[in-house]
This record gives structure tokens, sequence and C-alpha cells, in this order.
């Protein structure tokens, strides 16, 4: 077994126990808490969204602590962190501690999850980390199917308190193991790169900026759409015109399209620039929309399909793209400062969208969200290569 493919199962796994425990955890333990705390369902939830604000506000800071320190302490933390957040859930009265834990579970969520991961790969294995991406996200893409149903089991057992404590032992007992044994970074540079491994030259910085901008606001305005339809997709399947079990079992098909569109670029996909299959991710949600328009809602399965597909796929572009046109220095750092505006936009998409979806039909938002994607679209149809350096530039170099 490759080094990269040892690291990339250990991240793998321990991502998939850290997404099931912490940004899959509302689904199913938040109702229960409604009902024991006798709060309201708004404060409850948005203790998860204030989670996700904090989570985006400290993204950059934990981007420069893997830059510096490298990922494997820092990942390693996190699993300390959540670890106490969802302590804190467990033992703390009343809806204070609830809100309490989620903040501390920002904290961890922000240092634990798919950017550090990605830029821990990026700082082990340079430009060669696309393949490793791409085996974390097939193996934490499960981690809604696994923690989901465990959450349900679980909690006519052990409570929500319960639940959250026995989660919290379990990033303790695994998830820490795992951060431990994943490579050092000298070790691993080393290896993967070796000793004469050449250096390319700095892109321009007015391209560097140009590209960073575009793909910042591509990235932000897919995570709006997924943050607003990871909520409300089963009320806008409905007002289709499905019955309950019919937009129930729509919305289920988007977990396995999500990992059908991580096959296609981990198969067909690795021969191609991670640019153009992102280009690709990035066109399905607007050929879904398309669809769904002119068909109405006999097309709501395809649409599922193509939206869960594009998702996928664009999970493992959020780390493949960046590694590819700004090469691995400094990418701990702009992995950070591009999950700024995704968390933040994720945390807010949902209650903005509400009044949304509750006033408009719903054919009118999904086609409105087919049209963002598709501007979406056009940020990443504008971003060019890198401009190679004039013979001058590299006969100063040389």
């Amino acid at each position: 077994m490759t080094l990269e493919t040892r690291a990339a199962l250990l991240l793998g796994t321990a991502q998939t126990l850290a997404w099931a425990t912490s940004y899959y955890l509302p689904a199913v333990v938040a109702p229960a808490v409604v009902r024991d705390l006798q709060a309201e369902p708004a404060l409850v939830y948005g203790a998860f969204s204030a989670s996700l604000l904090l989570a985006g506000l400290v993204a950059p800071r934990v981007g420069r602590a893997i830059e510096q320190r490298g990922g494997r302490p820092v990942l390693m933390l996190s699993s300390l962190v959540i670890s106490l957040g969802l302590a804190l859930l467990g033992l703390l009265p009343g809806l204070w501690g609830w809100v309490a834990g989620w903040l501390v579970l920002g904290l961890g969520m922000s240092a634990g999850l798919y950017e550090a991961a990605f830029a821990t790969l990026g700082v082990l294995f340079g430009r060669g980390a696309r393949r490793p991406i791409t085996l974390v996200t097939l193996l934490a893409g499960f981690a809604s199917t696994i923690g989901w149903p465990l959450s349900t089991a679980l909690l006519p057992l052990l409570g929500w308190r319960g639940t959250c404590l026995a989660y919290a032992a379990a990033n303790l007992l695994i998830a820490l193991p795992l951060y431990v044994l994943l490579p050092r970074a000298a070790a691993a540079v080393e290896s993967a790169a070796g000793p004469q491994a050449a250096e390319l030259p700095p892109p321009p910085q007015a391209w560097v900026r140009r590209s960073f901008l575009l793909l910042a606001v591509f990235f932000t305005l897919r995570s709006m759409i997924s943050g607003a339809m990871g909520v409300h997709l089963l009320s806008l399947l409905g007002g289709l015109g499905l019955s309950v079990g019919a937009a129930v079992a729509a919305a289920a098909l988007q977990g396995p399209s999500q990992v059908g569109g991580r096959l296609l670029e981990f198969t067909a996909g690795r021969a191609a620039h991670p640019l153009v299959v992102a280009r690709l991710g990035g066109l399905l949600l607007p050929l879904g929309a398309l669809l769904l328009v002119l068909a109405g809602p006999v097309a709501a399965v395809p649409f599922v399909l193509l939206y869960g597909a594009s998702n996928g796929i664009l999970t493992i572009s959020r780390g493949a793209v960046p590694l590819a046109l700004f090469g691995p220095r400094g990418y701990p750092v702009l992995m950070g400062k591009l999950a700024l505006p995704i968390l933040v936009s994720q945390a807010l998409a949902p209650t903005l969208a509400a009044p949304v979806v509750a006033n408009w039909p719903a054919a009118h938002f999904l086609g409105a969200a087919g049209l963002l994607a598709l501007g979406a679209l056009g940020c990443l149809m504008a971003i060019r290569p890198a401009p190679l350096p004039s013979p001058e530039a590299a006969i100063q170099r040389s």
C-alpha cells in the first residue's frame, strides 16, 4: 500500500466519524432536543448555524496553522475539540449548554472537516494529493448514510445526551488514534516529491488574485444553493406535486448520486485537468433544473440525481482545483481563506431561503437555483491556466 493510499484511508475513516458526529448530528438529534428542552426550534437549529459561522471565521487561522505546523497536529487537536463539544452537549443543562457545545463544535469542525483534511494532504503530497483527496471524499461520502441510522438507533437506548457522550468517546478512541498514525509532513513530502523534485516558478500575483476571486465566488454560490437545498429539498419536491413518500424516495437518491459523481471523478475524470472536471460538475445542476422546468414533476428524480452528482464532483473540486491552479505552496492558507465564505454561506442560506421557499412556487425556486448555478459556472469558465513565465524570467531563475 502506498503512502498516499494509507494516508487517505486513515483520513477518510476519521472524516466519516467527524462528519457523522458533528455536521450531520442535528438532523436526528435536534428534534429530540426541542422536545426535551421545550425550546424554540429556531433557537436549537440556530446554534448549529452559529457554529458554522464560527467555523468559517476561524478557518483562515486554521489554514495558517496547517501551513506552519503541518496538518497532523491540527487534526489531532480537532478530534479533542469535537469530543469536548459533544461532551458539553451531553453534560451541560438547558439551552445555553446546547449553544455552548455547538460553539465549541464549530471550532472543531473548522479544524477537522474537509478543508483541513484537503490542506493536510496538500502539505503531505503536493500536486500528487488529488487522488488521496478523492479517496477521502469517497469514504466520508457515507458519513450521513452511517451517522443518521446510528443516531436513530442510539437515541432510544441512550437519549440524546447519552448519544452525544458516546460520540465524544468515539472521537477520542477512534478518530484521534487515526490522526496520530498519519505520516509526518517532512517524511511524506520527501517520499512523495523526491529530493530532485523541480519547483515551478510562482504565477503572477494579478492572475492569482483574479483566479482565486472567481473560484471563491463559484464555490460560495454553490454552497448557498446546497445549504438551502439541504434543508428545503423535501418541501420543494412536495411543492412540485410529489407525495410525501415519493418526495422522500427521490431525495434519498441524493446520497448515492453524490458517491456516483465522486466515482466518476476517480475513474474517468482522473485523466482530465481538475478545472475541466469541476466545469462538468458545475454544469450538471443547471441541466437538472432545465429538465425540471421543461418536463415538470416527472423530472424530479433526474433532477435529484444530477444535483447529487454535481455536489459529489464539486466536493472533490474544492480541494483539487486550487491545488492544480496555485500549487502546493501556501495551499493550506488558501484553503482556509476559501472555507470562510463557503461556511458562512452554508450557515445563512437555509434561513435566507425559508421565506422564498414559502412564497414562491417550487418550480420557480428550483429554476432560480439553476440560473444561479449557471452564473456560478460562468465564474469557473472565466478562469484560465496560469500564464507561462517569460523567457527572460526563466533565464534569470537559471
